[in-house]
């Protein structure tokens, strides 16, 4: 898709409620050399992460008002498995890691023409409104278990 100026429109597209997103990268994403930059990668996972729990109802900053918690990130990561550039078309798929009875953890299977190239994790811990832990409401929980299970791939180191 291009504006009238023949010049790129949206460069992101997305199948969020599958957890998927698509995009392109762009200069910004990139260092001095045009190679994406390692923490790029943690701003399309949180990207892909809100938007498919909004694509299901629920909105991160009104978790408290709607589900009676608050979720708090305790860990993440990332591995990188080849170099992206400017202008690479890459797809992230949030997939489901761990799903316990106070936290849950997402993976985040970041592909180039069907090739991995990077993977992520963000750890998220359940709050109650008094900062003590809290079980992952069943509404959450069930959403969550809609996502795809990490499978190891042969390429992911």
């Amino acid at each position: 898709m291009t504006t009238a100026a023949n010049a790129p429109a949206d460069t992101a597209s997305t199948d969020i409620g599958e957890g998927r997103l698509s995009f392109q990268l762009a200069y910004g994403d990139c260092d001095v050399v045009g190679i994406a930059y390692f923490a790029i990668y943690y701003r399309w996972m949180e990207r892909a992460y809100t938007t498919w729990l909004h694509a299901h109802g629920i909105r991160s900053g009104q978790m408290l008002e709607d589900l009676g918690i608050v979720t708090v990130g305790v860990s993440s990561g990332a591995t990188y498995a080849q170099q992206v550039r400017v202008f690479d078309h890459l797809t992230c798929q949030v997939v489901l890691e761990r799903l316990g009875a106070s936290s849950y953890t997402l993976g985040f299977d970041f592909t180039r023409d069907g090739a991995l190239v990077t993977r992520g994790h963000m750890s998220f811990a359940c709050r109650n409104p008094g900062w003590d832990k809290a079980p992952v409401p069943a509404r959450l929980a069930t959403i969550l278990s809609t996502l795809p299970r990490r499978q190891d791939r042969p390429d992911a180191h």
